[in-house]
């Protein structure tokens, strides 16, 4: 039984994440269709149309195991070496610009949200 339910949880994962794909095809969104799927599926949550409960099992077992969606990734890289060694140094500090960035931009951004309370809630 409570294998039944991962996979229908799975199922349902899949569909939510089918559906972003075609909303994001079909409304010419100039986003990836995963990314509105992951706000529908925020949104169902919020709203209550799904109840945490009927994803809970299979978001923990596939955010357990996120690593090995990137494995695929990292062998890809390994055919890039002579683009990392050619411009690394050029990559390491364009990464830690924009990190830097995003910290100031989020924490600037947070304040102006927050000016005028005491405190900041948990």
């Amino acid at each position: 039984m409570k294998k039944l339910q991962f996979l229908c949880q799975i199922a349902l994962l899949s569909g939510i994440y089918y559906l972003g794909n075609k909303l994001a095809l079909l409304m010419g969104l100039p986003i990836p269709g995963n990314v509105v799927g992951i706000v529908l599926l925020y949104a169902l949550l919020n709203l209550g149309i799904v109840p945490l409960e009927y994803v809970q099992d299979a978001a923990d077992f596939l955010l357990k195991h996120l690593v090995f969606f990137f494995i695929p990734v990292a062998v890809d890289l390994m055919n890039w070496g002579g683009v990392f060694y050619r411009y690394g140094l050029m990559l390491a500090l364009a990464i830690v610009i924009s990190t830097v960035l995003t910290f100031l931009g989020t924490g600037y951004l947070a304040q102006w949200l927050q000016r005028g309370d005491a405190t900041c809630p948990d």
